[in-house]
């Protein structure tokens, strides 16, 4: 099963999300910043891979927070896996997105987040969309 991972980048309360391009499947929803597990990749590999290739950071310290399978319309089968950064080493930049923000954790409902995200959000975070 492919697996997918999402970074969880918190700073004084708020959240970094990305907006994805209109070129993109599920143009213009936000995300967290992240993507597919390679083959030979542990997840957190997988991290520290896309954190530098999405916003030129280095993960440097990580937790898993949850993880389950979700399955878009179409789709097969994923697993996404959530993942808390506590550390890194750089200043985020903007290399693929639409938009990068750091939105407030308590109003990261208001943004129209993929669909795979939103049991996250709603476990974690007040309201969700």
């Amino acid at each position: 099963m492919l697996q997918v991972v999402a970074a969880i980048i918190e700073r004084e309360g708020k959240i970094l999300v990305g907006q994805r391009t209109a070129q993109q499947a599920y143009p213009l929803q936000w995300e967290f910043p992240g993507g597919k597990v390679e083959a030979g990749e542990t997840p957190a590999e997988a991290l520290v891979r896309e954190l530098e290739e999405e916003l030129a950071i280095h993960a440097t310290s990580y937790t898993e927070m949850e993880r389950y399978e979700y399955t878009y319309s179409g789709k097969k089968p994923i697993e996404l896996i959530f993942l808390r950064v506590t550390a890194f080493d750089g200043e985020p930049q903007n290399l693929i997105f639409h938009e990068v923000r750091w939105q407030p954790a308590a109003a990261l409902h208001e943004l129209e987040f993929l669909e795979g995200d939103r049991n996250f959000l709603a476990g974690h975070f007040l309201e969700t969309r």
